[in-house]
C-alpha cells in the first residue's frame, strides 16, 4: 500500500506539471488568435493540425499511446479554436448571420399551405397556430407544400416534423435540406385516431384499413390485434377519410381525426385507437424568407462531418463550449453517398447571441457543410 501511495503522489506532481504546461499553452494560442485576428485568417488550418500530430506521434511505435496522444492533442487543438473564435467576437467581429430578425410574423395578408385535404391534423395545426379564417389551400404531398412557398403562390407552410411515438418524418428533414426554406414557427398537436367507416359497417366487417403511414404506426398495436385487417398507405388521414366515403364499403375503414370522420360523414367505431395516451406531433411553420423572430428560443441547423473517428464528438463540443444547450440530434443518409450522414441538431438559443454566432462559426468552418434550417 506504501507503494501505491507514493505512485499516486509521483501521478499528482505530473498532473500539477501538465496543469501549467496547459496554462502556458493557452496563452501561446492567445497571443497567436491575436496574431491570426490581425491578419484576417482562419482560426481553423486543417492541414497544418493534421502536420502537427503527424509530428507528435511519428516516434510512438505503441498503438496504444499513439492513440491517446492523437486524442489528446486533438481535444487541445478544438480547445485552442473555441477560444480564438470567442475572441474574434470579443473583437468585434460578430460573424453577421444572413437572417433580419423580425417582431412578429406578418401573415394578416397571407396564404397558407398545408399538405392533405379538409379535416387533416395539418389544417388543425395551421388553425392552431394561425387561426381559422386563414386564408388556406392545401396540396397534395410535402414536397408540394414546399414548392408553393418556393415559387410564391403560398407564403406560410405548416409541415408535420416529428411524432412523439412515431418519431421523425424523414420526408420533411430532407426537404428542408432541398429547399431553399426556412422554419420560422412551430407548434404541438395532440394526435387521437379514431377507427371510422361509412354506414352499416361494424368492427365485424372490416378487412382494410386506410391512413397515413404514421397514423398506421402510431395503431399498431391496436391493429395488430386484427389479424385479418390489411393495412393500406394514404397520402394523408383525411384523404384516408374521403376515399372510405367515396367507396361507400362497409369493409373499409380511416384512421383519422374526429373531426375529419365529422366532415365526410363517416361513424365512429373505435375511439382513440394509438398506443401511447400523450401522442403528439410537432409541426413546423416554413416560410421562403430568411428571418426569425427576435424572441425566438430555438434553432435548427444540419450539417455534414468528415468520415473520421471524432469528427462528430469535436464538433458538438462547440454547443458545450458556449453553453448552449443541445436539445436534439438526428442522422440522415446523405443521398448518393453510402454510409454517410448527414446531421440535424436541435439547440437553445437566438441568432442575435454571440454565444450561438460563435458555436455556428465554428460549425461552420469546421464542418463539411452547414445549413441553418431557422431560428423560432
Amino acid at each position: 500500500m506504501a507503494e501505491l501511495e507514493e505512485l499516486r503522489e509521483h501521478l499528482a506532481q505530473i498532473d500539477s506539471q501538465i496543469a501549467e504546461l496547459y496554462k502556458s499553452r493557452v496563452q501561446v494560442c492567445e497571443k497567436i488568435g491575436d496574431i491570426k485576428i490581425d491578419a484576417g485568417k482562419k482560426v481553423f488550418d486543417k492541414k497544418r493540425e493534421k502536420d502537427q500530430l503527424a509530428r507528435i506521434t511519428r516516434n510512438v511505435d505503441d498503438e496504444f499511446l499513439r492513440l491517446g496522444l492523437t486524442e489528446l492533442f486533438e481535444q487541445l487543438m478544438s480547445q485552442s479554436r473555441k477560444m480564438q473564435y470567442q475572441m474574434l467576437t470579443k473583437k468585434g467581429a460578430l460573424g453577421r448571420l444572413p437572417f433580419i430578425g423580425v417582431d412578429k410574423l406578418d401573415y394578416e395578408q397571407s396564404r397558407i399551405v398545408f399538405q392533405g385535404t379538409d379535416g387533416a391534423y395539418s389544417q388543425a395545426a395551421m388553425h392552431a397556430y394561425f387561426g381559422k379564417d386563414v386564408n388556406s389551400f392545401h396540396v397534395q404531398t410535402f414536397r408540394d407544400a414546399m414548392e408553393a412557398i418556393e415559387e410564391g403562390s403560398a407564403d406560410f407552410a405548416v409541415l408535420p416534423i416529428e411524432n412523439s411515438s412515431a418519431g421523425v418524418v424523414s420526408e420533411v428533414y430532407d426537404l428542408l435540406v432541398e429547399f431553399e426554406n426556412y422554419i420560422v414557427g412551430e407548434i404541438i398537436l395532440p394526435i387521437d385516431h379514431a377507427l371510422a367507416s361509412v354506414e352499416g359497417a361494424t368492427l365485424d366487417t372490416i378487412k382494410t384499413v386506410y391512413s397515413h403511414p404514421q397514423a398506421l404506426m402510431q395503431s399498431s398495436k391496436y391493429l395488430d390485434d386484427q389479424p385479418g385487417w390489411q393495412r393500406i398507405s394514404a397520402p394523408n388521414t383525411a384523404v384516408a377519410a374521403k376515399k372510405v366515403l367515396e367507396d361507400g364499403d362497409i369493409t373499409q375503414a380511416a384512421i383519422c381525426s374526429e373531426h375529419a370522420a365529422q366532415i365526410y360523414g363517416l361513424k365512429i367505431l373505435d375511439r382513440k385507437i394509438n398506443y401511447n395516451d400523450n401522442n403528439s406531433t410537432r409541426f413546423i411553420i416554413v416560410t421562403n424568407q430568411k428571418i426569425f423572430l427576435k424572441d425566438a428560443k430555438k434553432i435548427s441547423i444540419c450539417f455534414e462531418v468528415d468520415h473520421s473517428s471524432g469528427s462528430l464528438y469535436h464538433l458538438l463540443a462547440h454547443f458545450t463550449y458556449n453553453n448552449l444547450n443541445m436539445s436534439k440530434i438526428e442522422s440522415r443518409p446523405v443521398e448518393g453517398r453510402t454510409w454517410e450522414y448527414r446531421f440535424f441538431v436541435d439547440f437553445e438559443g437566438n441568432m442575435g447571441e454571440g454565444a450561438v454566432k460563435n458555436a455556428i462559426r465554428g460549425l461552420r468552418e469546421e464542418s463539411k457543410s452547414l445549413k441553418i434550417l431557422g431560428n423560432y
